[in-house]
């Protein structure tokens, strides 16, 4: 077994090991669980680990069985009702009465934990409503092409940034007895020819920046991994990342399915195949009675079913579920089927506080935000409005760019139970003061723009651009978008306005960076606002930050450009039998490439402004990171306690200088010896600090033995390196207000 797993687990492996009635209430379900794997038949086993979906597909719709995007079969003697298991990262797909949500690049842009943490309660208790016991999510591959298509779903550019968005998501998940799936294990980072491709990543930079979410999602106690595809061998039967890194390194208990290829994807570490059918619709299994007949004929051990079974139940227990955990009520595949439970409760209130609060302000020149009782104002382009098909859902999947963006498109998606556009938002708002509201929605008649705009106290130019997943082609771009531009000529809608309206303000509604070079620094675009894609209540969001009710406090969670040349890494558009990904960038990936190259960015890595101002001071650094005694390698030693424990402890000083109320986002930053050959700056903290004006707040940051290793190759372990260690702390990674340093 693998060190360092956490009671929870160990408790949840064991119930699903033995029982014993004269057990320790600790070991309570070790026993409980070993009995119920020792009395399943070889049939149940696999069954456990057998995706039940497609093989008879017509049934299941026509019959309500299998009423989820993934199902397992009832096993009556453990009283296992199978598994439901359902996307989405953002909310409960294919269901009705459900929250759409900001995805991972909004909460990411919020550097807040506990605003990650609230998400993660609120999408679990939806998908709990809904009767769901697997949510598909979070999403974690990190945003190393900008292009790709589902880096909306994930948490940005940073290793870092995505664990804690990981860690937060899932522990608020499965808070409320759902379990969470970390998702794609690993090096998932484009859409084209994502099912033959091969991506190819030295063993240092898997460890220090793709593998690393994951490591946070094992450390959140998280009960499912969903793998993807690497290194010519399918993720799904690699030995190397599911046997080696994930079960053995990082000592994860629970299970890993999806994409499976063959049987003896058992033998790598595959626990369970899902949907479960070899060719969708079709049917067939790689699992089920191939797989039974695979460990007669002696090619999967028995003992190699028993961890599979084991490890599912382990973490069925693991979240309670089998105890009064509520049925599923609803059909993703013919929704008149479903009861139609209200799960929303009151969590657009906390959708529309995370859209405010991972609004990003890039550009307020002379304080024109917030917005001063203006007496008119013209909105302007599509993505001021509603969708023009007069349903935001009206695009399967929402696989279309048409009115106000606040989701990417593809699995990762659900459906909006309605959606506020700006429009609407500022008419609404706009009453309070008696402005004068005037729009014009198209993005390709600049003449009506133009007149729109004209002698106007301001305008707004709303831009968009879009992505997702590969199997949707929206506009001519197969899931990853095909550059970093604007949609619907965007460019030029706000040079056209900006042309006659020396007050205009960009809204930046993306899926991550777009090239800005043709007109952000034209002197009449007064204001720039990264929105993202915030969400159902994007409107409203957008309004209670240009109107000032919300102070804004998002910060970019990753690099945008000059152009997309300044990237280390670019989507590459083949569709091929084997295509070959060099990550040849290495650890060098967003900011960090553009620190090393000396590449002066747009806007850098954690950016953003505030209605008011900050002064750091008072950096104070203390403790050692002698002593203690060290595990040697083995399974779990990435979960060593010694290498996690905080011995370093970082203080300073911020003072809100202005007049107004705000939020600073603090970061820290370390800077490895030379000799690592590590970036130059390299995130490891963050907090998000409330401050009324003239208030002043001591802020702590700790940093743990891990946080200051790198992946050493040879001893093939994290190993701190010998020599001085940089330490920065500022309000972004250009913007260093405070440094310091300790000798390792």
């Amino acid at each position: 077994p693998a060190a360092n797993i956490s009671p929870e687990w160990t408790a949840a492996i064991a119930k699903a090991r033995r029982r014993s009635s004269h057990a320790r209430k600790s070991f309570l379900y070790f026993f409980q669980a070993e009995a119920a794997v020792a009395n399943l038949s070889l049939e149940d086993k696999v069954n456990l680990g057998t995706g039940a979906l497609s093989y008879n597909y017509i049934q299941f719709q026509l019959t309500g069985v299998g009423p989820c995007v993934g199902n397992t079969p009832t096993i009556s003697d453990i009283k296992f009702s199978g598994l439901c298991l359902e996307d989405s990262p953002l909310g409960v797909r294919y269901a009705d009465k459900v929250s759409a949500f900001p995805p991972g690049i909004n909460i990411a842009a919020t550097f807040n934990r506990s605003l990650m943490y609230q998400r993660g309660v609120a999408m679990g208790e939806e998908h709990r409503g809904k009767g769901v016991n697997v949510a598909l999510g979070p999403m974690m591959n990190i945003m190393r092409a900008p292009a790709a298509g589902r880096n909306w779903e994930g948490f940005g550019g940073d290793p870092y940034l995505s664990g804690e968005g990981a860690y937060e998501t899932i522990q608020g998940v499965q808070s409320v007895g759902v379990q969470a799936c970390a998702k794609h294990f690993i090096n998932n980072e484009q859409e084209h020819s994502r099912q033959s491709s091969s991506s190819n990543v030295d063993d240092r930079c898997q460890h220090e920046i793709y593998a690393l979410p994951f490591l946070r999602s094992v450390q959140a106690n998280v009960a499912s991994f969903m793998c993807s595809y690497i290194n010519d061998t399918y993720a799904c039967q690699n030995d190397k990342t599911l046997n080696g890194i994930l079960k053995g390194e990082f000592g994860f208990p629970g299970s890993d399915w999806y994409a499976t290829h063959s049987t003896l994807s058992v033998n790598a570490g595959l626990d369970m195949t899902m949907p479960g059918d070899i060719i969708p619709i079709l049917g067939g299994s790689y699992f089920g009675p191939a797989l039974v007949i695979a460990v007669q004929l002696g090619q999967v051990s028995q003992a190699r079913i028993d961890d599979l079974a084991t490890r599912i139940l382990a973490a069925w227990y693991l979240l309670g579920q089998d105890s009064n955990y509520p049925s599923v009520n609803f059909n993703a595949w013919l929704q008149l089927l479903g009861q139609h439970v209200d799960v929303q409760a009151n969590h657009a209130s906390l959708i529309r506080q995370i859209g405010a609060a991972s609004t990003v302000l890039l550009k307020n020149t002379g304080n024109t935000l917030p917005l001063k009782a203006p007496t008119s104002i013209a909105i302007i382009g599509s993505g001021g409005g509603p969708s023009s098909k007069g349903n935001p859902n009206a695009y399967a999947d929402r696989g279309g760019n048409d009115g106000v963006l606040a989701m990417g498109w593809g699995s990762g998606t659900c459906d909006f139970p309605y959606l506020i556009n700006p429009l609407d938002a500022i008419t609404n708002r706009s009453k309070t003061d008696g402005t004068v509201v005037n729009s014009s929605l198209s993005d390709s008649d600049l003449d009506t723009a133009k007149r729109t705009a004209s002698g106007k106290d301001v305008a707004f130019v709303f831009i968009t651009a879009d992505s997702g997943e590969g199997y949707i082609t929206v506009e001519g771009n197969a899931g990853d978008r095909n550059d970093l531009n604007a949609w619907h000529g965007g460019d030029a809608l706000v040079q056209a306005v900006a042309a006659v309206n020396n007050n205009t303000i960009v809204v930046v509604n993306t899926v991550g960076p777009i090239i800005m070079e043709e007109w952000v620094d034209n002197v009449n675009v007064t204001a720039v606002v990264w929105a993202g894609l915030p969400g159902q209540e994007a409107g409203n969001s957008l309004v209670d930050v240009i109107y000032g009710a919300t102070n804004p406090s998002g910060r970019l969670p990753c690099t945008i450009g000059k152009s997309i040349d300044d990237y280390s890494a670019q989507v590459i558009y083949e569709s091929s039998s084997d295509l070959q990904i060099p990550y040849n960038e290495g650890l060098f990936v967003d900011y960090r490439h553009f620190d090393k190259a000396g590449i002066e960015p747009r806007y850098e890595f954690g950016y953003g402004l505030s209605y008011t101002t900050f002064v750091y001071s008072g950096l104070s650094i203390s403790g050692s990171v002698a002593g203690g005694t060290r595990q040697p390698n083995g399974p779990g030693q990435s979960l060593d306690p010694w290498l996690h424990e905080k011995v370093i402890t970082v203080t300073f000083t911020i003072r809100n200088n202005g007049t107004v109320d705000g939020t600073e986002i603090p970061q820290l930053y370390t800077t490895p010896p030379a000799s690592a050959n590590s970036a130059p700056m390299n995130l490891k903290g963050f907090d998000s600090i409330a401050l009324a004006a003239g208030e002043t707040a001591t802020v702590t940051m700790q940093l743990s033995r891990f946080d200051l290793s790198i992946w050493d190759v040879v001893e093939q372990r994290y190993n701190m390196p010998n020599g001085n260690m940089g330490i920065s702390v500022g309000a972004s990674s250009r913007d260093i207000r405070l440094t310091g340093s300790i000798m390792i």
